[in-house]
């Protein structure tokens, strides 16, 4: 898999971090091992651009999620589609204010974030109510299991 971190937003963001989580996501999803992901992290006044620009929506926002080929989480026995799953655009500042909001903290808050963009790259959606009980219990699941594993 193809991962890209990218801190631009100057809060320094532990890119190892984000990149083990992705790729742990992306392997759980049954992605392609070969699919290529950007993760980038941003200041409010880039992502309040970019909410504008691509959602027309004022402000900054937490996360973007902007898929690419489509690509659709892999079936048992089935062979996953090689491509792009897409850019995330996360904005630490505003996972910051949200994260003590929720009372976990920001590492906690863009944890929930990625996920939450990754779950949306893969055409996750939770606009109707079926649809949010399943994308946020795949995501409670995905958080659990990320943070029950040991790190170095």
């Amino acid at each position: 898999m193809s991962i890209e971190i990218l801190d631009e937003s100057g809060s320094g963001l532990d890119v190892r971090h984000f990149s083990g989580l992705s790729r742990f996501v992306m392997d759980r999803m049954r992605v392609h091992p070969l699919a290529e992901l950007c993760v980038k992290a941003v200041d409010e006044q880039t992502i309040a651009e970019l909410n504008e620009k691509w959602m027309e929506k004022d402000g900054p926002t937490d996360v973007l999620a902007f898929p690419m080929d489509e690509l659709r989480p892999g079936k048992v026995n089935e062979d996953p589609e090689e491509g792009v799953l897409g850019d995330l655009i996360l904005c630490p500042s505003v996972a910051e204010r949200q994260g003590a909001e929720a009372g976990h903290g920001t590492l906690a808050e863009l944890e929930l974030l990625t996920v939450h963009g990754i779950l949306h790259l893969l055409g996750y959606d939770h606009a109707e109510p079926e649809e949010h009980k399943e994308m946020f219990g795949l995501q409670d699941e995905l958080l659990a299991e990320w943070r029950a594993q040991p790190r170095d």
